[in-house]
């Protein structure tokens, strides 16, 4: 709706008549009291300015012009209506730089986040490097004497356990052992022990020096007949077949009265196959 046509309807509400002919003089107006625009206002205004209109054009079209004088409620209505405009588009301004605000906070706040998550993996990279690093350094330092448990016996147990959960630790343990208890059963046993691993490892060589140090002086334990036949087996393996015989013989003269008869089937297979004369 035209703001003239607008001006044009609250003239005739009023009551006021603004037409004059262009030979007379205008007519003075009323002073209007304010007016409360709502739906039902605004819908009866633009009936009656649609009327206006046509009768305007009437009028025009059988050459009488007119003259409208401008209502001040319209004039006023106009200048709020401005108003509201600029707020709307201060508003609206407002709105887009908040917007853009967010949308760059939102993007720092990705970056950080994924800065973050580098910097979280790096830092677990890096403890786990540490980690393995003490560990190492704590595995390769030297052997020396030191007993958990103030006893041969108990250490070698405690050792044993380790070796059946962590095979370097335990290894380590039972060397311990070697060194805290040289001239006990418990220290044979424990090379024993470590002969074992160093088998199951594949690294015959170092199970030979092993069982060879468990073996010292042939000692009279329950094991030993077992070791001697794993002593055999180690330097078959490494290639040592006259060794591998003079332990089979060994084990033939020291301890196969006491041995069990599926160690005594074992050295006979081991004898054929080292070719024991």
């Amino acid at each position: 709706m035209s703001v003239a046509a607008t001006a044009i309807g609250l003239c005739v509400i009023g009551g006021t008549s603004a037409i004059a002919q262009n030979r007379g003089a205008p007519v003075a107006q009323p002073v209007i009291p304010a007016v409360e625009w709502d739906k039902r206002r605004l819908d009866q205004l633009d009936r009656n300015v649609r009327r206006l209109e046509r009768a305007l054009t009437q009028r025009n079209a059988a050459g009488q012009p007119v003259i409208v004088e401008p209502d001040p409620e319209v004039i006023a209505l106009q200048g709020q209506v401005s108003l509201m405009e600029r707020r709307l588009a201060d508003l609206e301004a407002t709105f887009r730089r908040v917007n853009a605000e967010n949308e760059r906070m939102t993007f720092d706040l990705d970056e950080a986040t994924r800065n973050n998550a580098d910097l979280v993996r790096r830092v677990d990279a890096l403890e786990d490097r540490i980690k393995t690093l003490q560990e190492e350094a704590e595995l390769n330092a030297p052997i020396t004497a030191n007993s958990p448990t103030g006893d041969a016996a108990g250490d070698l147990q405690a050792a044993m356990r380790l070796s059946g959960q962590d095979t370097r630790r335990g290894m380590r343990a039972l060397e311990t052992v070697t060194v805290t208890w040289p001239d006990t059963p418990q220290a044979k046993e424990a090379y024993s022990r470590l002969g074992d691993i160093h088998v199951a490892g594949r690294d015959n060589a170092s199970a030979v020096s092993a069982y060879a140090q468990a073996l010292t002086g042939w000692p009279r334990t329950p094991w030993a007949a077992e070791t001697v036949l794993k002593l055999a087996e180690a330097l078959r393996a490494t290639d040592r077949q006259t060794q591998a015989c003079g332990a089979l013989n060994e084990f033939t003269r020291r301890y196969a009265e006491a041995a069990t008869a599926q160690q005594k089937t074992r050295a006979t297979q081991l004898r054929t196959r080292a070719e024991c004369s």
